[in-house]
């Protein structure tokens, strides 16, 4: 099983991203959709990377996806040293972007590329959430 807890260092927030680590604080995970090309845009930022326009838009995920690639980590450093083993993950979201995060409250053994999961919030302080996901009970 991975751990019950995880380090939850707190993200650097600027204008860019701010209202995605607002939302993240209430359980809800934004992306950000170009309004000229229809991209969906990760990591949240103002230019649209496919079209280098800046008319995007932030929309509420779906906050499921799939595990596209992960690796179990049995030896952390610095604020993860105590935490092993622990899982560090590409989800690819049902939206389109793949994002890179942990997978949480699994069973290690089981893991498989293509797991179905949904994302949860854990508190990192100063009114910010980070996102970790979690396998789909099924």
């Amino acid at each position: 099983m991975t751990p019950d807890w995880l380090p939850s260092p707190t993200p650097d927030v600027n204008a860019e991203t701010r209202a995605f680590w607002e939302s993240a604080a209430h359980g809800v995970f934004l992306l950000k959709r170009c309004q000229d090309c229809d991209v969906v845009i990760w990591y949240p930022r103002e230019l649209c990377p496919e079209c280098g326009r800046m008319n995007t838009e932030w929309f509420a995920a779906s906050g499921r996806g799939s595990i596209y690639s992960y690796t179990i980590n049995h030896r952390g450093e610095g604020a993860y040293k105590d935490a092993s083993p622990f899982v560090v993950a590409y989800v690819e979201l049902e939206e389109g972007p793949r994002v890179l995060t942990n997978i949480v409250d699994a069973d290690l053994n089981s893991l498989a590329i293509g797991d179905a999961v949904e994302v949860v919030f854990t508190g990192a302080g100063e009114g910010t959430a980070l996102f970790r996901f979690r396998p789909v009970a099924t």
